[in-house]
């Protein structure tokens, strides 16, 4: 009897005092495949503005405000490294949509809140 109450008070105890352990989304891995995921956006975005017969200019400041737009204050903004998702926007242009010579000095103007 003694025993089973000191067990009903300790597990009492464990989930009242107990603090929940939530899992960090900011993980490397979890902000590569956030790279991924933006790169990916503006370039399927740019690509299909471009294709749609948008000039270039206009079909940039269209990829970046719809990607500002879906990204902006999510919480792993603070984590990005914006030189390589540049050069991950950059390769997806290549590999994707054949676009060569895309300046990057534009994806300057890609930024996103924290």
């Amino acid at each position: 009897m003694f025993k089973n109450s000191w067990n009903i008070l300790l597990l009492f105890l464990f989930l009242i005092f107990g603090s929940p352990a939530y899992p960090s989304d900011s993980s490397a891995k979890g902000i590569e495949k956030y790279t991924l995921k933006i790169s990916r956006k503006f370039a399927n975005t740019y690509c299909n503005s471009t294709k749609f017969g948008i000039s270039k200019d206009g079909a940039l400041k269209f990829s970046i405000g719809e990607t500002n737009k879906e990204f902006s204050n999510k919480k792993l903004n603070k984590f990005i490294n914006f030189k390589l998702l540049n050069k991950n926007i950059i390769l997806s242009l290549e590999n994707n949509c054949q676009i060569f010579d895309f300046p990057e000095y534009e994806l300057d103007k890609l930024t996103f809140k924290n």
